[in-house]
């Protein structure tokens, strides 16, 4: 989730506010997370905290002083008044861990400390993780204060369940440090794609030829995964019908998974409805068994060949319900890359085709880098070698923003 892909966070100023619970130890990584991102952190610290983590590790970490104190005796810079000019300097104010103290006060408005007086102050949107025993998190009084700072546009990012500190078992867990920089970043990212829905097909597809065997290729979905990626973090609402695979797509998106080419056909065909682009990333088998074995076939029995049969193709069987849609399009190739795209892209009916180089070091399935080209009926719009996936992921996009 570096800078280098889509948005430049570089410069992106976050407030990150510590409360004191024993999940304020996952601080320091939440901040080099956030750092790796490029983006300037200044952390504020209540009394409690400082029971948990010291400002010298969040200091040494950030670069910057670390804030503790309402009224101190020497603030930084003598002439800003400290809570206002840290609230105006936020793109984003996180708070991690939120105590069920903490959050009861911001749901009563009170500014006895130096954090809540910078929230209040602050018009930056403002992410909560809150993180307690379960029993203080399940609370009548938390959960109300949590819906109450829901009403006002307050960001919530709901705790894990698991073992806690305490010896309970349940919710009230602190996400992990991933995760939270992960919405953190998503709140602070260009918005350009706010309000369009995206179909992206990801991963290969598995075709059974027996309980225990089935073809495939070599497809692991990481490409598929970083548009996922990108088009959440540029405000998409993003659908993704995935083939199996051993990734976690974006946690923003709506994930359906399916097996085999007839079944992402099916889900395509669902999903499609109100779409406005349909990505095609999934690495579609051309072929799959004639006639299923519905037993095992065993090592001595005799099997001289398999008949195959062509799977559906998705691009071609659901052109007709195109619309105003805008169809992107695949190609693995390992030759005449862009004239086998070309003709994929008339044949199909797509607006964009993208086609990778596969067989080589650096490129294609199972690699974090692809080279290849981008193809619009107008013409080549792009060669690129080497590319970060990433990297890829939002210049795509950022093609198919000056188009829909």
């Amino acid at each position: 989730m570096g800078s280098a892909s889509g948005e430049d966070l570089a410069g992106r100023t976050v407030v990150y506010g510590i409360t004191g619970g024993i999940a304020a130890y996952k601080a320091p990584s939440v901040v080099r997370g956030l750092k790796a991102l490029g983006i300037d952190v200044h952390v504020v610290m209540t009394e409690s905290a400082g029971h948990f983590v010291t400002p010298l590790t969040l200091q040494t970490l950030t670069g910057n002083a670390v804030y503790r104190e309402l009224f101190p005796e020497m603030p930084p810079d003598a002439h800003e008044v400290e809570h206002i000019a840290l609230a105006d300097r936020a793109d984003l104010i996180l708070i991690a861990p939120a105590t069920a103290n903490f959050m009861a006060k911001m749901a009563g408005g009170i500014a006895d400390d130096l954090l809540s007086c910078v929230v209040l102050a602050t018009q930056a949107p403002v992410l909560l993780c809150p993180s307690m025993n379960v029993n203080m998190y399940n609370h009548p009084a938390t959960t109300q204060n949590i819906d109450t700072l829901k009403k006002r546009g307050i960001h919530i990012l709901e705790p894990a369940s698991g073992e806690l500190a305490c010896g309970w078992e349940g919710a009230g867990r602190l996400p992990e440090p991933d995760r939270i920089v992960a919405e953190a970043k998503k709140l602070i990212y260009q918005k350009d794609l706010s309000g369009i829905s995206i179909v992206v097909t990801c991963g290969p597809t598995c075709q059974d030829i027996d309980p225990v065997r089935f073809i495939t290729n070599r497809s692991t979905g990481k490409m598929g995964a970083a548009i996922v990626e990108a088009a959440c973090l540029r405000g998409a609402q993003v659908k993704v019908i995935s083939g199996p695979v051993d990734i976690d797509y974006s946690p923003w998106a709506q994930v359906v998974m399916v097996r085999s080419a007839e079944q992402m056909l099916e889900s395509v065909k669902e999903n499609l409805k109100g779409a406005d682009i349909l990505i095609m990333a999934a690495a579609v088998a051309d072929y799959t068994p004639a006639n299923y074995r519905a037993s095992k076939i065993k090592k001595g029995d005799k099997l001289s060949s398999i008949e195959l049969k062509p799977t559906p193709d998705i691009l071609s069987t659901i052109k007709p319900m195109k619309g105003d849609a805008f169809f992107v399009g695949f190609a693995a190739e390992t030759e005449n890359l862009t004239g086998s795209a070309r003709s994929k892209l008339s044949s199909k009916g797509l607006d964009m085709i993208v086609a990778n180089r596969v067989g080589e070091e650096g490129s294609g399935f199972g690699s974090d880098t692809n080279s290849g080209v981008i193809l619009t009926p107008e013409g080549v719009l792009d060669n690129f070698e080497q590319l970060e996936k990433e990297v890829l992921a939002h210049k795509i996009l950022d093609f198919i923003r000056e188009r829909v």
